[in-house]
């Protein structure tokens, strides 16, 4: 995620387990308009497995993501 674009809008998960973070991912990117990023800060370590699998299956893009101490940092762009 070096070259990672800017991000659109945000949510924070921290502190939440599974499913939360993609459920709330879910929720906020049905509000984005396609091909927005949102950045989903997330200290669940199955955040990691799930916000890939759940792009995959939605039609999202997974950008990347990166450590930020605890907290896990995921982009994800909007399908359409």
């Amino acid at each position: 995620m070096t070259d990672a674009p800017s991000w659109d809008d945000e949510i924070d998960c921290e502190g939440l387990l599974c499913p939360l973070p993609v459920l709330r991912a879910r929720k906020r990117l049905m509000a984005m308009q396609p091909g927005q990023v949102l950045r989903v800060r997330a200290t669940d370590g199955m955040a990691a497995i799930d916000l890939p699998h759940f792009c995959a299956e939605a039609g999202h893009a997974f950008l990347g993501a990166v450590q930020d101490g605890a907290v896990g940092l995921y982009l994800i762009r909007r399908g359409e």
